[in-house]
Protein backbone atom coordinates (compact mmCIF):
# COMPACT_ATOMS: atom_id res chain seq x y z
CA UNK A 1 0.00 0.00 0.00
CA UNK A 2 1.48 3.50 -0.85
CA UNK A 3 2.08 5.97 1.54
CA UNK A 4 0.03 9.00 1.40
CA UNK A 5 1.61 12.02 -0.18
CA UNK A 6 2.75 14.11 2.31
CA UNK A 7 0.83 17.90 2.26
CA UNK A 8 2.62 21.13 1.95
CA UNK A 9 1.09 24.53 1.67
CA UNK A 10 1.16 27.94 3.07
CA UNK A 11 2.13 27.52 6.58
CA UNK A 12 5.12 25.19 6.25
CA UNK A 13 6.81 28.08 3.38
CA UNK A 14 6.01 30.72 5.58
CA UNK A 15 7.18 28.68 8.68
CA UNK A 16 10.67 28.32 6.93
CA UNK A 17 10.75 31.77 6.34
CA UNK A 18 10.24 32.58 9.39
CA UNK A 19 13.15 30.44 11.26
CA UNK A 20 15.79 30.72 9.09
CA UNK A 21 18.51 33.02 9.76
CA UNK A 22 20.23 33.22 6.51
CA UNK A 23 19.47 31.00 3.26
CA UNK A 24 16.12 30.93 2.18
CA UNK A 25 16.25 28.84 -0.84
CA UNK A 26 14.22 25.84 -1.63
CA UNK A 27 17.44 23.54 -1.55
CA UNK A 28 18.10 24.69 2.08
CA UNK A 29 14.58 23.87 2.94
CA UNK A 30 14.87 20.32 1.38
CA UNK A 31 18.06 19.50 3.11
CA UNK A 32 16.61 20.46 6.58
CA UNK A 33 13.34 18.83 6.85
CA UNK A 34 13.23 14.98 6.39
CA UNK A 35 9.81 14.19 4.40
CA UNK A 36 9.75 17.23 2.01
CA UNK A 37 11.69 17.67 -0.87
CA UNK A 38 12.44 20.01 -3.31
CA UNK A 39 10.26 19.33 -6.06
CA UNK A 40 7.33 19.46 -3.58
CA UNK A 41 7.38 22.66 -2.37
CA UNK A 42 8.59 24.40 -5.35
CA UNK A 43 5.32 22.18 -6.96
CA UNK A 44 3.39 24.20 -4.32
CA UNK A 45 5.00 27.62 -5.03
CA UNK A 46 4.05 27.39 -8.71
CA UNK A 47 0.34 25.91 -8.80
CA UNK A 48 -0.51 28.56 -5.56
CA UNK A 49 -2.03 31.87 -6.32
CA UNK A 50 -1.23 34.45 -3.55
CA UNK A 51 -2.64 37.75 -3.54
CA UNK A 52 -2.25 40.84 -1.48
CA UNK A 53 -6.22 39.59 -0.40
CA UNK A 54 -5.18 37.38 1.37
CA UNK A 55 -2.45 39.57 3.42
CA UNK A 56 -5.28 41.52 4.00
CA UNK A 57 -7.01 38.67 5.51
CA UNK A 58 -4.19 38.08 8.03
CA UNK A 59 -3.51 42.00 9.35
CA UNK A 60 -7.01 43.65 9.28
CA UNK A 61 -7.97 42.18 12.40
CA UNK A 62 -4.81 43.46 14.24
CA UNK A 63 -5.49 47.22 12.95
CA UNK A 64 -6.05 49.63 15.58
CA UNK A 65 -8.04 52.19 13.03
CA UNK A 66 -8.30 56.04 13.37
CA UNK A 67 -10.25 58.51 11.65
CA UNK A 68 -6.98 60.59 11.52
CA UNK A 69 -5.15 57.48 10.12
CA UNK A 70 -2.81 57.71 7.06
CA UNK A 71 -2.10 55.48 4.19
CA UNK A 72 1.50 55.77 2.78
CA UNK A 73 2.45 54.49 -0.50
CA UNK A 74 6.43 54.00 -2.30
CA UNK A 75 7.85 51.00 -3.85
CA UNK A 76 11.21 49.50 -3.39
CA UNK A 77 13.07 47.39 -5.52
CA UNK A 78 13.78 43.43 -4.62
CA UNK A 79 17.31 43.12 -5.78
CA UNK A 80 17.99 40.11 -8.14
CA UNK A 81 21.29 41.91 -9.72
CA UNK A 82 22.97 38.57 -9.90
CA UNK A 83 19.96 37.03 -11.92
CA UNK A 84 19.69 37.23 -15.96
CA UNK A 85 16.57 34.63 -16.61
CA UNK A 86 14.53 35.68 -13.31
CA UNK A 87 10.85 36.64 -14.77
CA UNK A 88 9.82 40.20 -14.27
CA UNK A 89 13.21 41.40 -13.30
CA UNK A 90 13.81 44.52 -15.07
CA UNK A 91 16.45 47.59 -14.69
CA UNK A 92 14.62 50.03 -12.02
CA UNK A 93 16.59 52.79 -10.12
CA UNK A 94 16.87 51.91 -6.70
CA UNK A 95 17.33 54.89 -4.32
CA UNK A 96 19.08 52.25 -1.59
CA UNK A 97 21.56 51.78 -4.49
CA UNK A 98 21.54 54.67 -5.46
CA UNK A 99 21.44 53.48 -9.12
CA UNK A 100 20.17 51.37 -12.08
CA UNK A 101 19.69 47.93 -11.16
CA UNK A 102 18.29 44.57 -11.95
CA UNK A 103 15.11 43.63 -9.78
CA UNK A 104 11.28 43.02 -8.95
CA UNK A 105 9.46 46.50 -8.32
CA UNK A 106 7.35 46.04 -5.13
CA UNK A 107 4.79 49.19 -3.92
CA UNK A 108 3.60 49.17 -0.99
CA UNK A 109 0.70 50.44 1.13
CA UNK A 110 1.25 51.34 4.46
CA UNK A 111 -1.72 51.97 6.82
CA UNK A 112 -0.46 54.45 9.77
CA UNK A 113 -2.43 55.38 13.09
CA UNK A 114 -0.55 58.29 14.15
CA UNK A 115 -2.19 58.17 17.62
CA UNK A 116 -0.54 54.76 18.75
CA UNK A 117 2.73 55.56 16.28
CA UNK A 118 2.22 52.02 15.09
CA UNK A 119 2.11 51.07 11.37
CA UNK A 120 0.58 48.08 9.12
CA UNK A 121 0.63 46.64 5.87
CA UNK A 122 -2.70 46.57 4.11
CA UNK A 123 -1.86 46.16 0.18
CA UNK A 124 1.01 45.60 -2.26
CA UNK A 125 1.42 45.22 -5.60
CA UNK A 126 4.12 44.12 -8.00
CA UNK A 127 5.14 46.21 -10.41
CA UNK A 128 5.33 44.11 -14.37
CA UNK A 129 4.49 46.54 -16.57
CA UNK A 130 5.35 44.19 -19.28
CA UNK A 131 2.18 41.74 -17.85
CA UNK A 132 0.00 43.83 -17.08
CA UNK A 133 0.75 47.53 -18.59
CA UNK A 134 0.43 49.53 -15.04
CA UNK A 135 2.84 51.84 -14.05
CA UNK A 136 3.65 53.21 -10.35
CA UNK A 137 0.72 55.85 -10.16
CA UNK A 138 -2.22 53.46 -11.24
CA UNK A 139 -1.30 50.84 -8.98
CA UNK A 140 -1.10 52.94 -5.83
CA UNK A 141 -5.30 54.76 -7.64
CA UNK A 142 -6.48 50.97 -7.28
CA UNK A 143 -5.06 50.69 -3.88
CA UNK A 144 -6.70 53.79 -2.85
CA UNK A 145 -10.13 52.72 -4.22
CA UNK A 146 -9.17 49.37 -2.68
CA UNK A 147 -9.19 51.01 0.68
CA UNK A 148 -12.28 52.85 0.12
CA UNK A 149 -14.72 50.75 -1.28
CA UNK A 150 -13.14 47.24 -0.51
CA UNK A 151 -11.35 47.50 2.62
CA UNK A 152 -13.46 50.46 3.99
CA UNK A 153 -10.27 51.22 6.48
CA UNK A 154 -10.93 55.10 7.88
CA UNK A 155 -8.51 57.38 6.84
CA UNK A 156 -7.57 61.45 6.52
CA UNK A 157 -4.21 61.89 4.54
CA UNK A 158 -2.17 60.05 1.67
CA UNK A 159 1.64 60.42 1.52
CA UNK A 160 3.35 59.60 -1.25
CA UNK A 161 7.18 60.10 -2.81
CA UNK A 162 7.84 62.56 -5.31
CA UNK A 163 6.76 59.92 -7.97
CA UNK A 164 3.65 59.73 -7.86
CA UNK A 165 2.87 63.13 -7.52
CA UNK A 166 1.05 63.25 -10.75
CA UNK A 167 -1.87 65.78 -11.35
CA UNK A 168 -4.56 62.97 -12.25
CA UNK A 169 -3.38 60.84 -8.65
CA UNK A 170 -3.68 64.15 -6.62
CA UNK A 171 -7.22 65.17 -8.28
CA UNK A 172 -8.43 61.63 -8.20
CA UNK A 173 -7.41 62.09 -4.16
CA UNK A 174 -9.32 65.74 -3.54
CA UNK A 175 -12.10 63.82 -5.85
CA UNK A 176 -12.67 61.19 -2.96
CA UNK A 177 -12.51 64.10 -0.20
CA UNK A 178 -9.02 62.69 1.12
CA UNK A 179 -5.64 65.14 1.86
CA UNK A 180 -2.43 64.26 0.37
CA UNK A 181 1.06 65.52 1.30
CA UNK A 182 3.90 64.87 -0.88
CA UNK A 183 7.27 66.25 -2.46
CA UNK A 184 7.77 67.84 -5.29
CA UNK A 185 10.54 67.79 -7.67
CA UNK A 186 12.25 71.34 -8.08
CA UNK A 187 11.21 71.66 -11.99
CA UNK A 188 7.69 71.59 -11.59
CA UNK A 189 6.09 74.34 -13.00
CA UNK A 190 3.58 76.43 -11.00
CA UNK A 191 2.46 80.11 -10.26
CA UNK A 192 0.86 81.88 -7.59
CA UNK A 193 -2.63 81.40 -7.53
CA UNK A 194 -4.51 84.33 -8.61
CA UNK A 195 -1.54 85.36 -10.98
CA UNK A 196 -1.64 85.84 -14.02
CA UNK A 197 2.29 85.57 -14.34
CA UNK A 198 3.75 82.75 -16.54
CA UNK A 199 3.99 79.03 -14.59
CA UNK A 200 7.83 78.91 -13.54
CA UNK A 201 9.58 75.95 -11.76
CA UNK A 202 9.12 75.74 -8.24
CA UNK A 203 12.90 76.68 -7.34
CA UNK A 204 12.59 79.69 -9.35
CA UNK A 205 9.77 80.87 -6.88
CA UNK A 206 9.94 83.67 -4.45
CA UNK A 207 9.27 83.07 -0.67
CA UNK A 208 8.21 86.17 1.40
CA UNK A 209 9.62 85.65 5.37
CA UNK A 210 5.77 85.04 6.19
CA UNK A 211 5.35 82.38 3.37
CA UNK A 212 8.74 80.26 4.37
CA UNK A 213 6.51 79.03 8.04
CA UNK A 214 2.83 79.36 6.58
CA UNK A 215 3.42 78.27 2.73
CA UNK A 216 1.57 79.55 0.05
CA UNK A 217 -0.99 78.80 -2.28
CA UNK A 218 -0.19 78.18 -5.47
CA UNK A 219 -1.68 76.30 -8.87
CA UNK A 220 0.35 73.44 -10.47
CA UNK A 221 0.37 72.99 -14.20
CA UNK A 222 -2.03 70.91 -15.53
CA UNK A 223 -4.37 71.43 -12.66
CA UNK A 224 -7.44 72.95 -12.34
CA UNK A 225 -8.03 76.02 -11.41
CA UNK A 226 -10.27 75.06 -8.59
CA UNK A 227 -8.51 73.00 -6.99
CA UNK A 228 -6.03 75.17 -4.37
CA UNK A 229 -2.94 73.54 -3.41
CA UNK A 230 -0.60 75.19 -0.46
CA UNK A 231 3.11 74.67 -1.42
CA UNK A 232 6.02 74.62 1.75
CA UNK A 233 9.60 75.05 1.45
CA UNK A 234 10.84 72.55 4.35
CA UNK A 235 14.27 72.18 5.24
CA UNK A 236 14.95 68.24 5.60
CA UNK A 237 18.64 69.20 6.22
CA UNK A 238 21.72 71.61 6.20
CA UNK A 239 22.00 70.95 2.88
CA UNK A 240 18.24 69.28 1.53
CA UNK A 241 15.15 71.60 1.32
CA UNK A 242 11.92 69.82 0.07
CA UNK A 243 9.06 71.18 -1.70
CA UNK A 244 5.89 69.67 -0.01
CA UNK A 245 2.29 70.10 -2.05
CA UNK A 246 -0.94 69.52 -0.12
CA UNK A 247 -4.44 70.22 -0.90
CA UNK A 248 -5.24 70.46 2.73
CA UNK A 249 -6.04 74.19 3.44
CA UNK A 250 -6.47 74.60 6.89
CA UNK A 251 -2.26 73.48 7.29
CA UNK A 252 -0.41 76.86 7.93
CA UNK A 253 2.64 75.36 9.48
CA UNK A 254 5.80 74.35 7.94
CA UNK A 255 7.10 72.30 11.10
CA UNK A 256 3.78 70.60 11.48
CA UNK A 257 4.10 70.08 7.64
CA UNK A 258 7.66 68.80 7.90
CA UNK A 259 6.17 66.00 10.66
CA UNK A 260 3.62 64.93 8.98
CA UNK A 261 5.55 63.90 5.76
CA UNK A 262 8.44 62.58 8.70
CA UNK A 263 5.41 59.47 8.62
CA UNK A 264 6.09 58.15 5.35
CA UNK A 265 9.99 57.10 6.56
CA UNK A 266 7.57 54.30 8.16
CA UNK A 267 7.43 52.67 4.86
CA UNK A 268 10.60 52.72 5.13
CA UNK A 269 11.24 50.82 7.54
CA UNK A 270 8.78 48.47 6.92
CA UNK A 271 10.84 47.90 3.41
CA UNK A 272 13.95 47.46 5.70
CA UNK A 273 12.96 44.98 8.12
CA UNK A 274 11.16 42.81 5.47
CA UNK A 275 14.37 42.46 3.32
CA UNK A 276 16.40 42.32 6.62
CA UNK A 277 14.04 39.29 8.58
CA UNK A 278 12.25 37.55 5.78
CA UNK A 279 14.31 36.47 2.83
CA UNK A 280 11.90 38.53 0.51
CA UNK A 281 14.74 38.91 -2.10
CA UNK A 282 16.20 35.84 -1.85
CA UNK A 283 14.37 33.49 -4.35
CA UNK A 284 16.04 32.12 -7.39
CA UNK A 285 13.41 30.32 -8.55
CA UNK A 286 13.11 31.56 -12.21
CA UNK A 287 8.82 31.41 -12.86
CA UNK A 288 7.35 34.95 -11.82
CA UNK A 289 4.39 32.53 -10.04
CA UNK A 290 7.06 31.13 -7.81
CA UNK A 291 8.57 34.90 -7.57
CA UNK A 292 5.04 36.53 -6.49
CA UNK A 293 4.12 33.50 -4.32
CA UNK A 294 7.51 34.03 -2.37
CA UNK A 295 6.71 37.96 -1.81
CA UNK A 296 3.39 37.28 -0.65
CA UNK A 297 4.91 34.75 2.03
CA UNK A 298 7.65 36.91 3.47
CA UNK A 299 4.86 39.65 3.77
CA UNK A 300 2.63 37.25 5.66
CA UNK A 301 5.81 36.64 7.92
CA UNK A 302 6.63 39.87 8.59
CA UNK A 303 3.09 40.89 9.60
CA UNK A 304 3.34 37.90 12.05
CA UNK A 305 6.60 39.39 13.74
CA UNK A 306 5.19 43.35 13.83
CA UNK A 307 2.08 41.69 15.66
CA UNK A 308 4.23 39.71 18.35
CA UNK A 309 6.46 42.72 18.53
CA UNK A 310 3.71 45.01 19.03
CA UNK A 311 2.37 42.32 21.78
CA UNK A 312 5.63 41.51 23.50
CA UNK A 313 7.27 45.41 23.14
CA UNK A 314 9.62 44.13 21.44
CA UNK A 315 11.58 45.04 17.96
CA UNK A 316 11.17 42.12 15.22
CA UNK A 317 14.93 41.78 15.44
CA UNK A 318 14.87 40.65 18.83
CA UNK A 319 12.40 38.11 17.99
CA UNK A 320 14.45 36.84 14.83
CA UNK A 321 17.05 36.40 16.68
CA UNK A 322 16.12 35.62 19.72
CA UNK A 323 15.58 31.89 17.55
CA UNK A 324 19.43 31.78 17.75
CA UNK A 325 19.55 31.91 22.02
CA UNK A 326 18.96 28.38 22.40
CA UNK A 327 21.61 27.13 20.22
CA UNK A 328 23.94 29.56 21.30
CA UNK A 329 23.57 28.70 24.65
CA UNK A 330 24.20 25.04 24.21
CA UNK A 331 26.88 25.65 22.05
CA UNK A 332 28.85 28.04 24.25
CA UNK A 333 28.05 24.86 27.17
CA UNK A 334 28.57 21.81 24.94
CA UNK A 335 30.15 23.17 21.46
CA UNK A 336 30.21 20.32 18.58
CA UNK A 337 33.13 22.48 17.28
CA UNK A 338 35.18 23.10 20.42
CA UNK A 339 37.88 25.90 19.78
CA UNK A 340 41.68 25.01 19.83
CA UNK A 341 45.03 25.82 19.86
CA UNK A 342 46.80 22.76 19.38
Amino acid sequence: MARPRKTFGRLEYCQYLLSSQVNYTLTNYADHVSDISHDLVRLYLKRERLTASDVWSHVKSDIITSESGYIVFDDTILDKSHSRNIESVRWQYSGNAHGIIRGIGLVNCIYVNPDTKQFWVIDFRIFDPEKDGKGKAEHVRDMINNAIFHKRIPFKTVLMDTWYATANLMLFINDHKKLFYCPMRKNRLAKHMSSEEKYRPLREIDWEDDELNSGKVIRLKGMPEHLKTRLFSVAISSNRTDFIITNDNSQACADDTKKICALRWYVEQFHREIKQLTGIEKCQCRKQRIQRNHIACAIHVWVYLKKLAYKTSQTVYQIKKNLLKKYLVNELSNPELEMSFS
